[in-house]
């Protein structure tokens, strides 16, 4: 019964901006960690950022670090990820995924369907 819906993607310029979010049920959101990764045709998915259950810890690869932001609102069990000066290397289906626990030392046991970013001028 686990749903995670992600909403937000979109086409931007490079440097523009866009905010995902992920809506989430079937579970106590308030407990696990989550995370976005994404994937471009071609490549693996890639990790782009994590946030612990009590939303006080965050991780970002290089790739994104200083640009991405990830947050969490668990009175409305949802998670965002604020992008900023997009680059475009960063187009790519981004998805939302739960944690098996806690905080992002564990495996991922669920995956939103993903949403497509666009970045071109």
């Amino acid at each position: 019964q686990v749903q995670l819906v992600e909403s937000g993607g979109g086409l931007v310029q490079p440097g523009g901006s866009l905010r995902l979010s992920c809506t989430a049920s079937g579970f106590i959101f308030s407990s696990y960690a989550m995370a976005w990764f994404r994937q471009a045709p071609g490549k693996e998915r890639e990790f782009v950022a994590s946030i612990n259950d009590k939303g006080d810890i965050r991780n970002y690869p290089r790739a994104v670090r200083g640009r991405f932001t990830i947050s969490r609102d668990d009175g409305k069990n949802t998670v965002a990820l604020q992008m900023d000066s997009l680059k475009p290397e960063d187009a790519a289906v981004y998805y939302c995924a739960r944690y098996t626990s806690s905080s992002d030392l564990g495996t991922i046991g669920n995956w939103g369907k993903g949403t497509l970013v666009t970045v071109s001028s």
